[in-house]
């Protein structure tokens, strides 16, 4: 059974490099510009992992995050945090809404499939 990834960016060529490392290593990849849009999506697909920015207009990934864990289907699912902030106070954030990890830009893709791996097999 293919696993499916909600990828959230606001950044197309972030979204593009995240979706071809997903899908070369057999994912389903959903993509969504921002946090409104991801949760627009969240609402009408089954996803076994959400993987976001944190910077975006209209919602930013720390809303989203909010906003997911108050949906029962996504209580339990995996949120990974994608982001060029790595501040211990935004990870606090992070942490406190309810992120699974969470991995800096730019990203190695070795280590990105490494780590969704290692949440959703």
């Amino acid at each position: 059974m293919t696993k499916t990834i909600l990828a959230v960016d606001d950044s197309a060529s972030m979204r593009q490099m995240v979706a071809f490392t997903l899908k070369g290593a057999g994912y389903e990849v959903i993509e969504a510009v921002d946090g409104q849009d991801a949760l627009d999506k969240a609402n009408h697909y089954k996803v076994n992992l959400v993987l976001t920015d944190i910077n975006m207009p209209r919602m930013d990934g720390l809303k989203l995050l909010e906003m997911l864990r108050q949906l029962a289907d996504y209580k339990s699912i995996p949120i990974l945090m994608l982001t060029t902030e790595s501040s211990n106070d935004i990870k606090a954030q992070g942490k406190a809404a309810g992120a699974t990890g969470w991995l800096v830009k730019p990203f190695d893709p070795k280590r990105l499939l490494e780590v969704v791996h290692k949440v959703i097999g």
